[in-house]
This record gives structure tokens, C-alpha cells and sequence, in this order.
């Protein structure tokens, strides 16, 4: 077997392609989407994302703006920030690039964001109606990993999905998301027993554990399709996923390489949040 090759890059593009359209017509009426992003700090890997979110804006024609704060800046000034532009009618989401430096409580901060400029997912109201299946804006590495599962003609309807990690900002999301499309659910994580067999069963298998190359071609079964959450950095520099890609990719139906697959999307399903926003709520 040859698996398919799920190409983030490309249907990632496709997406974008067709979020100009709503752009534009946004446009037309005067109510140009805005995104704030809020960065804390020297993290190197936060700047690259913030840059490529950036990016990512000027392409489509999302007006965007930087606030870069240094990392002793304290909670009371970033929240006031956030309620700025909380009432700032030109911003129709706000992202406050994670991980935070360790002085602030990253709850409090994403619970100051009000839920309707969420377009990160995070805040417990969005949450909440994520896990009732009415969801505003989903998170969006999981919605990604699904318009990747709908772009690829892969049916979950009755399949047996197993998530392998339980994090609030993939796992669990991504298991709510599989569940509403009447997949059947298991998650796994650090304390699961035989986890191999438990992967073993999976037709769809979600790897988001942040563990490179945890999950072997032993660990699943002939014709899974794959998804590869995980973006880790070897001490040679190279990115590898969760998944061993090279030696599994002949026995699955489809896999998603890294870097290529999931995380062009993400960015892509943030600017559609945005998106959604201004149509909503602009």
C-alpha cells in the first residue's frame, strides 16, 4: 500500500482562496477584518509564529496589528491592553501568543478576551460551546486537522478514532470535534495502558503528544489514515512529527507529513476565525 499524502500546504491554500472572496466583501461594506496579536517576551519560536501570522494576514488583506510587550511586563498592563482592544471596533480577534512568560496566569489573560474576539478558541465560553456542539470558533490546530479529514474525501461517520494526548488546545478539542461528526472516541495520554493496542484499533489516529517519532508502524493498523499533530526539532535541527512518517507512510491510507500537513492550516483556520468574526460581528 501507498498512503496518500495529505498536503497541508496546498489545501490550506485552497481554503484561503476562497476566504478572499468574504474578505472582499467585507471590504466592500466598509468592515475590513482586523486581528491584534499580542507578543510577550524573546520566546524565538513565538516570533517565528507571530511573523508568519502576520504574513499570513497581509496576504489576504486582513488589516493586522503587533503588540510587542517586553517579558517584564506585568499582568495589569497586558490585561488593559486586551480590554483596549476588547472595545476597539477596527479588531475582530485578539490572540495572545502562548506560551506566556511564567509570571502570568495564562487563564485570567484568555478569559479577558472576550468570547466573540476568541479567535484562538480558547476561552472556557467557547470551550463550553465546543463540547455541546455549537461551537463558535473552534481552536484551531483541531479544526484544521478536520477541514484536512473533509478535504480528503476521508468519511468518519462510525469510525473508530483514537486521539493520543489530551491537552486543552488539541486533544480534547479534537476529540469533541471527531465525536460531533459521530466518530467513535478514544483518547489516550501519558497514564494509558498498552497504548499500542489501543492505536492498534484506531481508523483514524490523531498524534498530538509532543514526543517525536512516539507512535511506530508497529502501533497501527494496515490502511489507518494518520494525522500528525506534533512539531518537534531534533538536535540536527530537522522537524519530525510524532509519527515515524518514514515508516509507516506504506501501510496507512494517508498521513500528514511534518513540516506540510497540519500546521499550515492552522494559521489558515485562525484567519478564517477572523473572518467569521467580522461577518458576525463587525
Amino acid at each position: 500500500m501507498n498512503g496518500m499524502i495529505i498536503d497541508g500546504t496546498q489545501i490550506g491554500n485552497e481554503l484561503r482562496e476562497k476566504l478572499k472572496s468574504r474578505i472582499d466583501a467585507l471590504k466592500e461594506r466598509g468592515k475590513p477584518p482586523g486581528l491584534a496579536v499580542i507578543l510577550v517576551g524573546e520566546n524565538p519560536a513565538s516570533k517565528v509564529y507571530v511573523r508568519m501570522k502576520e504574513k499570513a494576514c497581509e496576504s489576504l488583506g486582513i488589516h493586522s496589528e503587533k503588540f510587542t510587550l517586553p517579558a517584564d511586563t506585568t499582568q495589569d498592563k497586558l490585561l488593559a491592553l486586551i480590554q483596549q482592544l476588547n472595545h476597539d471596533e477596527k479588531i475582530h480577534g485578539i490572540l495572545v501568543q502562548l506560551p506566556l512568560p511564567a509570571h502570568f496566569n495564562e487563564e485570567i489573560v484568555i478569559e479577558t478576551i472576550i468570547p466573540t474576539k476568541d479567535v484562538d478558541g480558547f476561552h472556557p465560553i467557547n470551550i463550553g460551546n465546543l463540547v455541546l456542539g455549537k461551537p463558535l470558533f473552534s481552536p484551531c490546530t483541531p479544526a484544521g486537522v478536520m477541514e484536512l479529514l473533509h478535504a480528503s474525501n476521508i468519511d468518519i461517520k462510525g469510525k473508530e478514532a483514537v486521539v493520543v494526548g489530551r491537552s486543552n488546545i488539541v486533544g480534547k478539542p479534537i476529540a469533541s470535534l471527531l465525536l460531533q461528526e459521530h466518530a467513535t472516541v478514544t483518547i489516550c495520554h501519558s497514564r494509558t495502558r498498552s497504548l499500542a493496542d489501543v492505536t492498534r484499533r484506531a481508523d483514524i489516529l490523531i498524534a498530538a503528544i509532543g514526543k517525536p517519532k512516539m507512535i511506530t508502524a508497529d502501533m497501527v493498523k494496515e490502511g489507518a489514515v494518520v494525522i500528525d499533530v506534533g512539531v518537534n526539532r531534533l538536535e540536527n535541527g530537522k522537524l519530525v512529527g510524532d509519527v515515524d512518517f518514514e515508516g509507516m507512510k506504506d501501510k496507512v491510507a494517508a498521513i500528514t507529513p511534518v513540516p506540510g500537513g497540519v500546521g499550515p492550516m492552522t494559521i489558515t483556520m485562525l484567519m478564517a476565525n477572523t473572518v467569521k468574526s467580522a461577518e458576525l460581528f463587525s
